[in-house]
């Protein structure tokens, strides 16, 4: 039979272990006979949620109440257009796509970030892993630097993959300010020592207790961090990628001197330096886009320096080769609601929303999918957040049919309801 496993192929399956099905070994066999597509990937989550209607899906001919104060603006992509405040990414839309119409029901900033974190629905008996953590599993680094990191402390966690896949948490950096990872100074001196000591006490401390084989779950990820803060702070190539200070005056200038741009700044240095999955928070007080008053002021505020950043990473990563090996996805956990309301602002409106997605085999210079008039719902079919997890992992190379065993003991598939979006990719 041509599917038929050979007597070598099934003690290889074996070896590997039982948590791996047959079809993903059958999944990975074929993997092996063509080229690998092992990539890596930032997401930019905007909480809060951005108001679609007033940066990427503009409705000039709506009535007033509902399309606002901002005006649309061509780009430098044919029948693509976006916000006027947002003029650097107009000129940079041929390298980002556009996804328009998508939908869900879960109005609550809380369930729906654990929606759009991890592509899938929130349940009541499934805890399912954020992005960062997936990649993670499947891509262990060898290196000193991390697989995933997360720059300020992220919201879902590893879920049923368990905390060894937690990401390494990085404060938000600050223009000029001394950088810190979970609390550890990357400065010079007697901090490291001090470390070296706490890390020959904790050394010191397993080899007391070396035989409690059953320790549970959260005390060994913490002993993993506590490894990845002690690499970070000891290892040249870690503090490195961390230290900002060496960047030069133009290229802060070009990312923006304040946290999102150096965010930013810092995630293109970790992929530089080999990290494979980088997970941005825009989140209070600097960056709210809950924006249920004083939409428009607010927007002024918070899109420039959205703008400036992200133009300025989709522009480092090209010029150093690395967008093609890099996704980007930038979203929010929903959109907002199509008329203004009393306080010249936006409520939680779930039914439309919308993000942008680079790098990899995104092809850009396009807008999938349609809003009605008003862009309240989707026009046809929409997508939904199971969509774009499936079209994100699918651009870091991991299937997003995989199945992993969880903590309850039966099989989970990485995404259940969603599917790759094909015109992504087109």
């Amino acid at each position: 039979m041509k599917d038929q496993l050979s007597r070598r192929q099934i003690l290889n399956v074996g070896a590997l272990g039982a948590s791996l099905t047959l079809t993903q070994y059958l999944r990975l066999r074929a993997a092996e006979n063509s080229p690998a597509k092992k990539r890596s990937a930032i997401l930019i989550f905007m909480e809060g949620a951005p108001s679609h209607q007033d940066t990427f899906d503009l409705k000039p001919h709506a009535t007033a109440q509902v399309r606002g104060e901002f005006k649309p603006i061509a780009t430098n992509a044919v029948g693509v257009q976006v916000c006027e405040h947002l003029p650097k990414l107009a000129q940079r839309a041929d390298k980002f796509a556009v996804i328009r119409g998508i939908t869900h029901n879960v109005a609550d900033h809380g369930l729906a970030k654990k929606y759009l974190l991890t592509g899938n629905k929130p349940s009541q008996t499934v805890s399912y892993p954020e992005y960062g953590s997936v990649v993670s599993h499947e891509y262990p680094s060898a290196e000193v630097l991390p697989t995933y990191v997360s720059i300020d402390e992220s919201f879902v966690g590893p879920g049923y993959l368990g905390s060894q896949y937690s990401p390494l948490t990085a404060d938000k950096p600050r223009h000029g300010m001394p950088y810190a990872v979970r609390g550890v100074s990357l400065e010079d001196g007697l901090t490291i020592e001090k470390y070296k000591s706490q890390k020959r006490l904790l050394d010191d401390l397993d080899t007391a207790f070396r035989g409690f084989e059953d320790l549970d779950d959260q005390v060994r990820g913490m002993d993993r961090f506590s490894q990845q803060a002690f690499n970070i702070i000891s290892s040249p190539q870690a503090r490195a990628a961390f230290d900002l200070s060496t960047e030069k005056p133009v290229e802060n200038d070009r990312f923006g001197k304040h946290e999102f741009g150096q965010s930013l700044l810092l995630a293109a240095r970790l992929i530089e330096a080999g990290v494979h999955f980088v997970t941005v928070r825009l989140r209070p007080a600097e960056f709210d886009f809950d924006t249920h008053a004083d939409n428009f002021s607010r927007l002024r505020t918070l899109l420039p320096p959205f703008d400036r950043a992200l133009a300025a990473l989709i522009d480092r990563l090209d010029e150093r080769g690395l967008l093609k090996s890099t996704a980007i996805m930038a979203t929010g956990e929903f959109g907002r609601t199509p008329e203004i309301n009393k306080s010249g602002g936006r409520d939680h409106w779930a039914r439309a929303m919308c993000a942008v997605m680079a790098g990899g085999d995104v092809a850009g210079g396009q807008v999938i999918g349609e809003t009605d008039a008003n862009a309240a719902e989707p026009v046809s079919v929409g997508y939904t957040p199971d969509d774009l997890a499936a079209s994100l992992f699918a651009n870091v190379g991991i299937p997003p049919n995989t199945e992993f065993q969880t903590n309850v003991g039966r099989p989970v598939t990485l995404v259940r309801d969603g599917s790759p979006i094909s015109k992504l990719f087109t």
